[in-house]
């Protein structure tokens, strides 16, 4: 044990403790404070103090929480001495920062003479903490009921319109062999196509809503599913790479990984003037990493007018936040883009990469 007097101690956690330490009387008045409690008061009231009059910690006060409301004065912790306010949050106005929510404690030291103790932890960084956590706890439920919609639409579509729409389509071929003469059998025909293309085309957004093959078989088959229909609807070149360690990674980062894709890729689609785009999954230094380059026309990242909205770089952004991961988007004019996504593995997930 060290040999250090408890009175040298205690000195030294007063001048040095980051937390406000007020010295008050039976009347609220401040008898003394530590340096973090007189960084927190306003100028005036430290002049005040400093010639000798007495000044009220009612002055910076601006109530506490209580049960029944956020900011109160009713029942004063100052005055109450039924109730128990060893543990509770204080507001305060403070010097240079407005109005600031503290961890508050409120103690008898001296019976006799009244004296108590006033003890304030800043709560701003807490609350800083918690808003950013509420915030991106709600971004993921709203992102995973998202998915869930989509999911949910697209099985719809793929299991009850696209079957009726076949078994129309078999009704009306069926029809073709019978006997009608040649502006029915052309009629037919015609709605043949047009039920056809329909088909196609609910097919097509029913992939493009949620991939049965991302949920069913993962990422690498989801990605040369959607890459085959692309190259197939609409000439693109898509020269796709796996090197995965892991079959399956947790649903959420598969969707993560597949909508920064399916995004990126359907970016340079609209954008870069390029019919060929290299896209690499790929596990390095315990990431799963995506990049997707193209050499198209490119563009400036910061430029106040960007092609389309901008809000697809912005989701990505969002996206990758989510899981924890990395977005860096380089582009230049007539180079190209290259979009690479670096999301870090939990112990439990990929596999060995040496």
């Amino acid at each position: 044990m060290l040999d250090i007097p408890m009175s040298e101690l205690l000195r030294s956690m007063y001048k040095n403790s980051s937390e406000a330490i007020f010295f008050v009387n039976s009347e609220g008045e401040i008898l003394h404070m530590n340096p973090a409690a007189e960084n927190i008061l306003d100028l005036d009231v430290i002049e005040q103090l400093h010639k000798g009059e007495a000044v009220s910690i009612c002055n910076s006060c601006a109530g506490y929480m209580s049960e029944e409301a956020m900011i109160s004065c009713v029942n004063c912790f100052l005055r109450n001495t039924k109730e128990d306010f060893s543990s509770f949050q204080v507001y305060l106005n403070t010097r240079g920062k407005g109005l600031v929510p503290y961890a508050a404690s409120f103690h008898v030291i001296d019976e006799a003479e009244g004296i108590r103790v006033f003890m304030l932890l800043n709560l701003t960084k807490q609350y800083r903490t918690q808003e950013m956590l509420y915030q991106t706890n709600m971004t993921k439920y709203v992102i995973k009921a998202q998915e869930d919609e989509r999911k949910r639409i697209s099985r719809e579509l793929h299991d009850s319109v696209a079957q009726e729409l076949l078994s129309s389509l078999v009704d009306l071929r069926v029809l073709k062999y019978m006997n009608a003469d040649e502006v029915v059998l052309n009629k037919l025909q015609q709605t043949e196509a047009s039920l056809t293309r329909l088909l196609d085309d609910i097919r097509r957004l029913a992939v493009e809503l949620r991939p049965a093959s991302l949920d069913d078989f993962g990422l690498e088959a989801a990605f040369r599913s959607h890459f085959k229909w692309l190259e197939k609807n609409y000439g693109l070149l898509i020269d796709f790479k796996a090197e995965l360690s892991a079959a399956r990674y947790s649903n959420e980062m598969e969707t993560v990984v597949y909508r920064i894709c399916q995004e990126a890729v359907l970016n340079a689609l609209k954008y870069a003037n390029t019919d060929e785009i290299q896209v690499r999954l790929f596990e390095e230094d315990r990431e799963l990493q995506l990049i997707v380059q193209d050499a198209g026309s490119g563009f400036q990242l910061n430029t106040r007018d960007p092609k389309g909205t901008g809000l697809g770089l912005f989701g990505m952004r969002e996206r990758a936040e989510l899981v924890h991961g990395q977005l860096i988007i380089v582009s230049e004019v007539g180079v190209g883009t290259t979009i690479h996504l670096r999301i870090p593995l939990s112990p439990n997930e990929g596999g060995d990469t040496e």
